[in-house]
């Protein structure tokens, strides 16, 4: 794995969750129901589906170990997930 922290991260600027659609990747400052988060979280996931930088989102989140948010496609919970699989794994 490269060190996505200090490597160049102009993939950000490629990102599809810049601009009108950011609110979708982060809980809002608000209570939120567990319905519209789970809306909110499918339409953040069909963005990243399509995005051109998820993969680099998503190591970059769990090299950061990001704890809010979707990243790469994920959220926090299946973002620790997979680190601690990867853990298992010895990766």
């Amino acid at each position: 794995m490269i060190n996505v922290a200090a490597a160049d991260r102009s993939w950000q600027m490629k990102g599809l969750c810049r601009g009108n659609h950011s609110y979708l990747f982060f809980p809002p400052s608000t209570v939120e129901r567990k319905e519209e988060r789970e809306r909110r979280e499918i339409k953040a996931k069909a963005i990243c589906s399509v995005c051109p930088v998820n993969d680099d989102c998503l190591e970059f989140a769990l090299e950061i170990k990001e704890p809010y948010g979707i990243w790469g496609g994920l959220t926090e919970t299946e973002r620790r997930q997979v680190m601690s699989r990867r853990a298992a794994a010895g990766v």
